[in-house]
């Protein structure tokens, strides 16, 4: 008994002298992987104006790659956004050859200046800029379709009710119409050399910008024109 004993002692102890660094090089190339999976994101999302953070790095357990200069590929689905949970593909490379492809899960946290409301807007009410405020935002949570700009909201009209200390998505509002269906309406033409002015009604509605239908009282013609104003509309000319 005691043989067999002395015999593990000796087998173990030899495994620590003659292979000190492969134990140690698991953890040294699991940092590495991290570091790299960690440039990657930022490098990825550098310049869109976000608080980026990694919640989460979840990798094989078992990550042995072999002694040397490794040299690592990080590989993201072409419709990854630079947040949320995804799944990377990272090769380790050895003198130009693969010795690994990974699977690296990811959960990325991306604050970003977002649209607030300061308190309950109701349906129907014409948005001011003291109605809103810019606060830090998970990305996630907006869907796309909040603004990091208040005045892309101010002057709005509110389609439905939205609710005090959240982010205002451009889905919620709507532009307040200048000009409105039956109203007489300037109706402009011009160009470098002159400018002709008739009046007209509208027969839809319309912000500024819009095209709206307007009919010549001279003629009775309808014709498309774009709001300038609350009483003016132009035609090209």
């Amino acid at each position: 008994m005691k043989s067999i004993i002395s015999y593990l002692i000796i087998f173990l102890l030899s495994l620590t002298l003659f292979c000190p660094d492969q134990a140690h090089s698991a953890t040294d190339r699991e940092q590495e992987v991290r570091d790299v999976v960690t440039s990657f994101v930022t490098n990825r999302t550098a310049g869109m104006g976000w608080d980026v953070r990694i919640r989460r790095i979840a990798m094989p357990d078992a990550l042995k790659l072999p002694d040397g200069i490794i040299d690592y590929e990080v590989i993201a689905p072409q419709q990854w956004e630079g947040w949320g949970n995804v799944t990377l593909t990272v090769l380790a490379r050895l003198k130009e050859r693969v010795v690994r492809n990974l699977s690296v899960r990811i959960d990325v946290e991306a604050l970003a200046d977002t649209v607030v409301t300061v308190g309950q807007i109701e349906q129907g009410v014409t948005i001011t800029p003291s109605d809103l405020v810019l606060q830090k935002r998970e990305i996630t949570q907006n869907s796309g379709r909040s603004s990091r700009k208040i005045e892309d909201f101010a002057g709005k009209k509110a389609r439905s009710t939205i609710k005090a200390n959240q982010a205002v998505r451009a889905d919620q509002v709507e532009k307040v119409p200048l000009v409105k269906s039956g109203q007489i309406v300037t109706i402009v033409a011009e160009n470098r050399v002159m400018k002709i002015s008739v009046a007209g009604k509208a027969r839809s509605s319309g912000a500024e910008g819009d095209i709206v239908m307007v009919q010549n009282l001279n003629s009775l013609k309808e014709i498309p024109a774009r709001v300038i104003s609350a009483s003016t509309v132009q035609i090209a000319f």
